[in-house]
């Protein structure tokens, strides 16, 4: 054991929870061993940082049980003096409809004056005043900007490099990754306990890495090229491996995992990781990011729409080949509810989906050549994030097609409805498929206020009149109309915000004072209210 004492640097985190087995996730400022609920696990070291995942099994399905985390036998959580409850493990319970709490897009630390009151902050005092916790909280996306950052990490950067180079005030490594998940998780005590004591599953969107992230061919080429991008892109993957996606996984996946196996064995596993996340960014079919959970009757099938881009000269789609089979795969029936969470909606404004399907057409795929209209495309791309699920037409037919086939009974028991959970848009909305249990529920962002004139743009593509005109838009580069048929029922909604999906409804609430929500909307989500609800039988 190492001469200096260990203490947290981050977490514990509640990570995957099934029937039986929780995962609990730590980084500690020295090796050490991690103990909870008598399991014990000897930290892995990557460049210099040490993580611990600690398994506890043979849990009771339904149950609650406190836990204490010790650090080479010392208490380190509960923190004593804490205004908040003890961190609890609530294994998942079959006999009970699952509630999935869910959002995207939060700037913290930021003031309150610009950003607003965090919709988690507010979130972790409503529960620790008696609310009912969530089954899961699923984070779709934006948990950190690496390309946006605040003061405080751009004191840390400054403090390594030089700023007015290189990736200037952006991330530029693991290293400077790890004082940014720091930062987002640990200056709220708040947010440090609910995520201690509320199972959390999350994926990247672009903002993880950066603005744009694989939007299209021509991006790609042209990132390639900056000299600071090997660094970033590196420092990206093999951070969100450490931070987000082996939480995700369950303990038997992760025993499984060759590369996690290989890291634990060794002093240090930061260039092993490196080439990991190398590959992954140059070879999206080496890593799969996208992952499933089942709680009982829901299944949340989280899908990655950044990394597995397969995007060349003659080809774009938001998942390549593999990555696409392994979504079909778990797009089945035989559940009460499927949910497909996305950062990018995959139903967006009507109007909206017409001019990005347009604009895939006219950027002819992002291929780069000399044609003026072509470049024009695809600089508009680029400058208005045309680049959600409609952008990407053989890929938004797959799953349409797919999901069809779950509700109409084609692939088991139909369940329910069908719902897609999104994020990224900084406005949330309910849409609803013309004829079929399938909703879209956005909700963003957790925090991350959309500006006044850009609110008023979303308002205008939100309107139904919108759709007509952008659809002979679309039409006159032969873009086919889309499988299904949709529109927005309520919203948009522009506050901070966070989103709770039963069985049979959604609620969003937005925060009412740092320390409390109040409720923006509920909506039903069964078939029968859901006709009435959208004026469908009129």
């Amino acid at each position: 054991m190492s001469d200096m004492t260990a203490a947290l640097v981050l977490g514990p985190l509640l990570r995957n929870v099934t029937e039986r087995t929780a995962t609990l996730w730590v980084e500690t400022t020295e090796a050490c061993e991690v103990s909870a609920l008598g399991r014990t696990e000897r930290t892995f070291t990557v460049h210099g940082h040490h993580y611990a995942l600690v398994d506890v099994e043979e849990l009771e399905p339904g149950s609650t049980t406190p836990y204490e985390v010790l650090l080479d036998g010392k208490k380190v959580w509960p923190q004593p003096g804490s205004e908040f409850p003890s961190s609890v493990i609530r294994t998942v319970d079959p006999s009970r409809p699952a509630r999935i709490a869910f959002g995207s897009c939060r700037v913290s630390p930021a003031s309150q004056e610009t950003h607003g009151v965090d919709a988690l902050s507010a979130f972790a005092h409503e529960l620790k005043n008696g609310a009912e916790p969530p089954t899961a909280l699923t984070m779709i996306g934006d948990q950190v900007y690496a390309d946006a950052t605040g003061e405080r990490m751009r004191d840390f950067i400054k403090g390594r490099r030089d700023i007015d180079s290189g990736a200037g005030e952006e991330i530029a490594d693991f290293e400077e990754y790890t004082e940014l998940y720091r930062l987002a998780w640990m200056t709220d005590p708040a947010v440090r306990w609910l995520f201690s004591t509320v199972p959390v599953y999350s994926i990247f969107d672009d903002h993880d890495v950066r603005d744009d992230w694989n939007t299209s061919y021509v991006w790609r080429q042209w990132v390639a090229e900056q000299p600071w991008w090997k660094s970033r892109i590196v420092g990206g993957l093999g951070s969100y491996w450490v931070y987000q996606h082996l939480g995700n996984l369950t303990p038997q996946q992760r025993r499984d995992d060759a590369l996690y196996q290989r890291i634990k064995e060794l002093d240090d596993g930061g260039a092993i990781l490196d080439e990991f996340a190398e590959q992954a960014d140059l070879k999206p079919e080496t890593a799969r990011w996208s992952f499933r959970i089942d709680l009982g009757g829901t299944r949340v099938v989280v899908i990655d729409t950044r990394a597995s881009r397969l995007l060349t000269e003659t080809r774009r789609a938001m998942l390549d080949d593999a990555e696409q089979a392994w979504v079909d795969d778990q797009l089945t029936g035989d559940v009460d509810q499927l949910l497909i969470a996305s950062s990018l909606p995959f139903l967006l404004p009507r109007t909206i989906h017409h001019l990005e399907a347009w604009n895939e057409k006219i950027a002819a795929g992002g291929r780069r050549n000399d044609h003026t209209r072509n470049k024009l495309a695809e600089k508009i791309r680029q400058a208005i994030d045309l680049e959600h699920w409609a952008a990407f037409g053989e890929s938004f037919e797959a799953i349409a097609k797919a999901v069809t086939e779950v509700v109409q009974g084609q692939r088991g028991k139909a369940p329910q409805h069908v719902s897609f959970l999104g994020g990224d848009v900084h406005y949330s909305y309910l849409a609803r498929v013309k004829g079929l249990p399938i909703n879209q529920i956005v909700c963003s962002p957790f925090r991350n206020p959309l500006g006044a004139k850009f609110q008023w743009a979303n308002r205008l593509a939100a309107m139904v009149w919108g759709n007509i005109p952008a659809r002979l838009v679309a039409k006159t580069a032969r873009v086919p109309r889309p499988p299904l048929r949709w529109r927005l029922t309520d919203g948009p909604w522009f506050d901070n915000a966070i989103a709770t999906v039963s069985r049979d409804e959604v609620v969003w609430q937005a925060p009412s004072g740092p320390t409390a929500l109040t409720e923006l909307h509920r909506a039903p989500l069964d078939y029968r209210r859901t006709r009435k609800a959208s004026g469908e039988e009129r």
